[in-house]
């Protein structure tokens, strides 16, 4: 198996594990990683493994799987980390696992995300778009498959994959998807009036057209992108899938035991 090291550089806990792993295991490391450890990295968009361990939150799962290329290992080193797999005190238990071959893979939808018909990162959780002042509903319209869903002021709109939908959209007021559906959620953040609420679409083609004001849109909390009245967001369904590494795969009980 080859590895990889992906780590949240702003905290010592997480560079003493990646330092640690280094020490004992033949990896690359990630250059942001690589700068605070003193020793030599790559890109992260140049790194292609076996398995990317990820050391940190669900933030730092997210950037590896935006840039990224391999199966994630998650270690939980945030608040929550509900797409982690272990605990640091596991890592070695895990890989001695995963060279036997004894995990199974956990294979997630991605979605794609356009800007004006230009491609961004595809987000396993969610695209944001939302407003860029303190206390300025936004105005937008939602379309799926060119028929127009609704005409809604909002502060901003979610659209997740069902990954997702246990994260922003949820507290958001949307539901749970089980990941073995293939679709997405849209909710909006605080609409003015009732209105769409929350509605889950099957794989088609989302658009969002901006009106009247400046908005961010926002990829799995990692890249923003500043859009313009009259542009456009297209959200499809990926050809490409998120791949965790699983020792378990039960979704109940992995809800559960973060909540």
């Amino acid at each position: 198996m080859k590895y990889a090291i992906v780590a949240n550089p702003e905290k010592r806990e997480c560079l003493n594990l990646a330092a640690d792993i280094l020490n004992k295991l033949d990896a690359v490391v990630e250059k942001s990683t690589a700068d605070a450890l003193g020793v030599e990295g790559v890109p992260i968009e140049d790194i292609n493994v076996d398995v990317i361990i990820t050391l940190g939150g669900d933030g730092t799962i997210l950037l590896a799987l935006q840039k990224a290329r391999g199966k994630i290992l998650g270690v939980n080193m945030g608040v929550l980390g509900f797409l982690t797999e272990i605990e640091p005190s596991e890592i070695w238990n895990a890989v001695e696992r995963i060279e036997r071959g004894e995990f199974v893979v956990d294979t997630r939808m991605k979605m794609a995300v356009y800007h004006n018909k230009k491609r961004l990162y595809d987000c396993v959780n969610e695209a944001v778009i939302h407003t860029s002042e303190i206390a300025k509903l936004r105005d937008y319209r939602i379309f799926f498959n060119d028929e127009l869903m609704d005409e809604i002021r909002a502060d901003g709109i979610i659209i997740s994959t069902p990954t997702g939908s246990t994260s922003y959209a949820l507290s958001a007021g949307g539901p749970v998807l089980h990941p073995g559906i293939e679709g997405f959620v849209v909710v909006p953040i605080a609409p003015f009036k009732y209105t769409l609420r929350s509605v889950v679409l099957p794989v088609g083609e989302i658009r969002v057209e901006i009106q009247k004001r400046n908005d961010l849109l926002v990829l799995d909390g990692q890249s923003y992108f500043h859009v313009y009245p009259g542009d456009e967001i297209t959200i499809k369904k990926s050809e490409n899938y998120a791949e965790f590494i699983r020792f378990s795969n039960d979704f109940f009980s992995r809800i559960k035991s973060r909540a």
